[in-house]
């Protein structure tokens, strides 16, 4: 196809607050932005620092918190840096560029969200053979197929819309760049560009939620099965986090990309957009950590651990402190001396 584009830029229109509101609006998103990346950068370190918990569930744990720094920071830092200087025009390459990684990202996420379901699903249903078929090789491999496959997945909608027609309005009623406001401002035909996105979504979300609703639907099955009350617990209280993930992720998702007219843009999606965009990738971290024992046991191991470094560090350099300055006046009091 020939590309046809004639707009070199788009004007991002977001959120029309007034200036008083800009600044806090500003500081409100930075903060997430920040305990954000704090927030998953922690579960990525300490997952690979603490012994107890390097296992296959921390493993994906750790790439999980790994995407979710790269998700948010596809439309957080561009959405900052709107708020503080007000110019909201990007350029059509950097919008196609934006639009590919979003749902790279996005993709991935599904893809290990279905991987770390199919963990817990061998963990719980198949606990005797769960070392073997869930090794280190197994889950390396599990790992980057997920990561490939979203980096796959949208290749071929990108390579569409990026040669459709722009030569009338550029205002994108949007954030970021998404998929609906792009379609809705070109020229050209956009019905192949709109199914093939609407497709690859379905493919994409429904299998991915297929596999997790198996798995789990298997995984209540036997913890039903399980005789004691204390065992069903425990049993249940490995899946509740990421269990609260998927439905809070799929269902905006869902909202967005396969409900009937998910590609004409409107103001609600730019607030459902925010939740899954920004707000979960927020909430991921404190969810997976405030609910998990083994978590908070390696955090407090942690904190114990460098408190105690810095106390001989500090007694180190006090007690050196003396004997430096007895150096320092011998040395003095020889300069006199012929």
């Amino acid at each position: 196809m020939e590309n046809q584009t004639s707009a070199t830029e788009f004007i991002l229109l977001g959120f029309a607050l007034p200036w008083e509101l800009r600044f806090f609006s500003f500081a409100i998103l930075l903060a997430i932005y920040l305990v954000t990346l704090f927030g998953n950068a922690v579960i990525v370190v300490l997952s690979q620092l603490e012994a107890g918990l390097r296992t296959p569930m921390y493993f994906f744990l750790s790439n999980f918190s790994l995407l979710e720094m790269c998700y948010t920071s596809v439309t957080v830092p561009r959405l900052l840096s709107d708020f503080q200087h007000g110019c909201r025009a990007i350029s059509f390459h950097a919008c196609i560029t934006q639009m590919y990684f979003f749902f790279f990202f996005g993709s991935t996420e599904f893809f290990l969200l279905a991987t770390m379901a199919y963990d817990r699903y061998l963990a719980i249903c198949h606990p005797l053979h769960y070392p073997v078929l869930m090794n280190s090789q197994a889950c390396a491999r599990l790992a980057l197929g997920s990561w490939v496959s979203g980096f796959l997945t949208p290749i071929l909608p990108t390579a569409f819309i990026s040669q459709l027609p722009f030569s009338g309005p550029n205002q994108i009623n949007h954030f970021f760049c998404d998929t609906g406001p792009l379609l809705k401002l070109s020229t050209g035909d956009t019905q192949v560009a709109a199914i093939l996105v609407f497709l690859v979504s379905v493919v994409v979300v429904l299998s991915s939620f297929l596999l997790t609703l198996t798995s789990y639907t298997l995984i209540v099955s036997t913890i039903c099965c399980i005789p004691s009350a204390t065992g069903r617990r425990k049993a249940f209280s490995t899946c509740a986090s990421h269990l609260t993930v998927v439905t809070i992720f799929y269902g905006t998702v869902m909202f967005m990309y396969i409900r009937p007219g998910s590609s004409q843009a409107s103001d609600m999606d730019k607030v459902v957009s925010v939740f899954y965009a920004i707000i979960i990738p927020l909430l991921n971290p404190i969810i997976y950590t405030l609910r998990n024992r083994d978590f908070k046991r390696a955090m407090v191991k942690a904190l114990r651990t460098q408190c105690r470094v810095y106390k001989a560090t500090a007694l180190t350099t006090e007690l050196s402190c003396p004997t430096k300055r007895a150096v320092q006046g011998s040395v003095q009091g020889c300069d006199g001396v012929d």
